[in-house]
């Protein structure tokens, strides 16, 4: 059963028999003015996908920025640009809002920044066929945005954002976080720390699952020191064993009593080890010098762990810290973690959200929606969120091959997703 391992009873997310009941006359007129803008939608995301817009270009992030800038303008929102300080490299955020006091207060949160950077060979929007598009980023996410701008205008054009308070924050740099996260995020948590409910429009997984929970990610990096010496004298009390049979034994012991808890995994990404190492971690690259005739003094890895729960990540942390200070003879070793994104976990507020979503989806005709797993889920913005208000994720559009050249975006499904979430949004502010 989906989320078993995870969840308590009380939370096992149980086969919904709701049936589906009559849209309202309100709900009908919002479905209609998105059929009949479902072709500007499209016009638009392709506009925007065709503005080179990797986390790095801080131009084309904030080219496409004013895009959605202008459009939310045009729908009534009060819109602000949120520069981040030059030394982080990072373009900015875009937040559009209403202000009110009706219903349910929301955040919709989005992302403008892609993989792609401006020397990417995928740059254009191109049709396939008549349903599926190549578009660099307009699966993760520009199509998850589009769907919160054009679920917004229906809502407008049929004046039903009066009195309600909706946030959407749309950030600049969510494939690659500009760091201290304590000002790239401030403005993030701030929105949330006002509203009720956070609604995340990343990569959707699959046409009928939802987002309740998503694993957390944090960096970690062990350096080693051994003594240099002929190897020759190899395992010898005065040489000992040497950097690189530490490092060895430190990753050996991970793999063997870190690894296991449920939902808990660690991924050592570079290693480097010899007489002399050099690396760089702005480029994540580097290079060693070592002879097969001397033992090796250096040896680093880094690597990314991810988990479902802050208490999850400590316990790892600290079983971690215990294998890297049993030493091997003459060598040394430290770790140190740094964090990124914390873990989204899945509350009984999120498992009714989905039950929400559930029932706008079956009142649609569009069948019943279910929890995905968080395991085959990476982390995402509405993480930064989940410990201040309930949340959904993974609301965005449907596509293939995310991050990749071969990355698509399936427009048949834009107007049905659309749909969805309007009538949801629309449930969520007319909730006390």
């Amino acid at each position: 059963m989906i989320l078993k391992r995870i969840l308590t009873p009380a939370l096992l997310f149980l086969t919904i028999t709701l049936t589906a009941q009559k849209l309202s006359r309100t709900e009908k007129k919002i479905v209609s003015s998105i059929e009949k803008n479902n072709g500007e939608a499209i016009d638009f995301l392709k506009k925007v996908v065709n503005i080179n817009s990797g986390t790095l270009n801080a131009e084309g992030v904030k080219e496409v920025g004013m895009v959605f800038k202008d459009a939310f303008d045009n729908i009534g929102f009060q819109t602000k640009w949120i520069e981040m300080p030059s030394e982080m490299d990072r373009a900015g955020h875009l937040f559009a809002e209403t202000s009110g006091t009706k219903g349910k207060k929301l955040l919709l949160i989005g992302h403008l920044d892609t993989v792609f950077e401006e020397d990417s060979p995928f740059q254009t929007f191109e049709m396939v066929n008549d349903s599926i598009a190549h578009a660099p980023g307009g699966n993760d996410m520009k199509g998850g945005d589009v769907i919160v701008l054009y679920a917004l205008k229906a809502l407008q054009e049929n004046g039903l954002l009066k009195d309600a308070q909706i946030i959407a924050a749309f950030t600049g740099d969510e494939e690659s976080t500009g760091k201290p996260l304590t000002i790239s995020r401030k403005d993030l948590v701030e929105a949330a720390q006002r509203s009720d409910i956070a609604l995340g429009f990343e990569t959707s997984t699959g046409f009928n699952y939802a987002t309740v929970a998503r694993r957390g990610a944090s960096g970690w990096e062990v350096e080693v020191e051994g003594k240099r010496a002929h190897s020759s004298g190899i395992f010898s009390e005065n040489t000992g064993a040497g950097a690189i049979f530490e490092i060895s034994r430190i990753l050996h012991e991970f793999y063997t009593d870190v690894k296991g808890e449920d939902l808990l995994t660690f991924n050592p990404g570079t290693l480097l080890g010899g007489t002399f190492v050099n690396f760089d971690a702005s480029t994540s690259k580097g290079d060693v010098f070592g002879k097969t005739n001397v033992v090796a003094q250096k040896a680093m890895v880094r690597g990314g762990l991810r988990f479902i729960s802050e208490e999850q990540k400590e316990r790892a942390r600290s079983k971690m810290r215990e294998i890297v200070g049993q030493n091997l003879p003459k060598t040394s070793a430290t770790i140190s973690f740094t964090d990124s994104y914390p873990a989204m976990q899945p509350t009984e507020g999120n498992m009714q959200l989905l039950e929400t979503l559930n029932q706008v989806s079956l009142d649609l005709n569009q069948g019943e929606v279910l929890a995905y797993d968080p395991g085959k889920r990476g982390a995402a913005d509405v993480s930064f969120v989940a410990q201040y208000v309930d949340c959904l994720d993974g609301l965005g559009t449907m596509g293939s091959d995310a991050h990749t050249p071969e990355e698509t975006v399936n427009l048949n499904t834009i107007e049905a997703l659309t749909k969805r979430t309007a009538i949801l949004i629309y449930r969520l502010i007319n909730t006390k």
